[in-house]
């Protein structure tokens, strides 16, 4: 798949430099008239350039592995939107639950037997039901509790929208952002691994841990392999201007 093309299915990048030499490597004449070519790509388009100016202040557009980087992480970007959604909704309803714990209580209590029967058929133990007892210790809490356990699942959430907006953003900040906050709770996901191991949290755990590698490799955080120095150089240097400039 040419990621080139598939960027350039909105719009393509032409761009008419002043400098004499640069822009009769961008500009062809057809029978329609001229053409430019598309600074991602390298196709030429009819019509007139989108800019024009110094070649020095033309825009510099993610190609080839840049941008490739870039669907990545704005893969990722829409992963922690959905997750940073979820964690507001159940902050939501806890904070909701906790203004009117007991007769949530009274109910759940007064409804659980009726579940019986459809367990038995389904040979479902109710009494020692894991998620009846994360119901029940749930339900036992203070107000108070669900409301401070509410507000940090609000809090989460609102980090995991904001790495959402970075990354989706492909901004210098949500990079870093996204690298610190999912290194710091691996820790607590193994630990998580180590109490009950499942494929939902061995997957869970692998994202996070190559989400983190990714970032900080590819986009040289914290002055790896050069750092941003070295990662703007690599930018300029795929940029299909540079190719033309270096072999006019």
């Amino acid at each position: 798949m040419d990621w080139n093309l598939l960027a350039c299915a909105r719009h393509h990048l032409t761009y008419a430099p002043d400098e004499p030499e640069l822009h009769e490597h961008l500009r062809v004449t057809t029978v329609d008239g001229p053409a430019w070519r598309c600074l991602r790509c390298g196709d030429f388009v009819p019509g007139a350039p989108r800019a024009a100016g110094p070649a020095d202040e033309a825009p510099v557009p993610l190609r080839g592995q840049l941008l490739r980087d870039a669907v990545v992480l704005r893969a990722l970007a829409v992963e922690r939107l959905l997750r940073g959604l979820l964690l507001l909704t159940g902050a939501y309803g806890l904070w909701r639950l906790g203004g009117a714990l007991p007769a949530v209580r009274e109910a759940f209590d007064q409804d659980l037997p009726l579940l019986q029967p459809l367990a038995d058929r389904m040979h479902w133990n109710l009494a020692d039901s894991p998620l009846v007892h994360l119901v029940r210790s749930a339900l036992a809490a203070r107000p108070q509790t669900l409301t401070w356990i509410a507000a940090a699942l609000a809090a989460y959430g609102l980090l995991q929208l904001a790495e959402a907006a970075g990354l989706w953003l492909l901004r210098r900040w949500g990079e870093y952002l996204t690298a610190v906050a999912t290194a710091l709770f691996i820790p607590l996901e193994v630990y998580e691994l180590v109490e009950r191991v499942t494929w939902v949290r061995i997957a869970a755990l692998l994202v996070n841990i190559g989400a983190v590698v990714f970032i900080v490799y590819r986009k040289r955080l914290f002055g790896l392999r050069g750092g941003r120095a070295a990662y703007d150089a690599e930018r300029h240097q795929a940029s299909l201007l540079q190719v033309i400039r270096a072999a006019a």
